[in-house]
């Protein structure tokens, strides 16, 4: 008998949308396309705190669009070097968007005075979505990057 590992790699073709933690690239998407459309949506008050927040979900819906494509057409060659870049990523987004969604929230609390009025009370509530779904794309990166560490790991 051997005791030789299973050798990890990474999926190609539509495998990449029914294994874990590549099944994840899903919810990041929506949940990250959603806090660029909410935070674009509505007037930037914090231009810094919410410029951030902007970079990071067109960052990481780029680049995970980017890693998705090329899991799908194979472009890593089952190759370990790609396991530790996808880990890497996933690390790397799990903290941007930590940042981003804390920021993201401390705009919000500092327009929650300014909310009187009906269009800024729509702001407002705009602005609540989007910390809302910037921490689920938060979780739903660190899930994908905790699972990716340990692809990495036993690859």
């Amino acid at each position: 008998m051997s005791s030789a590992a299973a050798a990890v790699s990474l999926p190609t073709g539509f495998s990449v949308l029914s294994t874990f933690p590549d099944l994840l690239f899903i919810p990041e998407f929506v949940f990250g396309g959603l806090v660029w459309i909410l935070v674009a949506s509505t007037r930037v008050a914090s231009p810094l705190l919410q410029g951030w927040v902007m970079f990071v979900s067109v960052f990481c819906f780029t680049f995970s669009t980017l890693l998705m494509c090329l899991y799908f057409c194979g472009a890593h060659g089952g190759k370990s070097p790609w396991i530790a870049v996808d880990a890497f990523y996933h690390s790397v987004a799990a903290l941007f968007y930590l940042s981003a969604a804390v920021l993201q929230a401390t705009a919000t609390i500092g327009a929650q005075s300014n909310s009187d009025n009906a269009s800024q009370f729509k702001i407002y509530q705009e602005d609540i979505a989007a910390v809302v779904f910037a921490f689920l794309a938060t979780l739903t990166y660190v899930i994908h990057k905790g699972f990716s560490l340990l692809r990495w790991k036993s690859s």
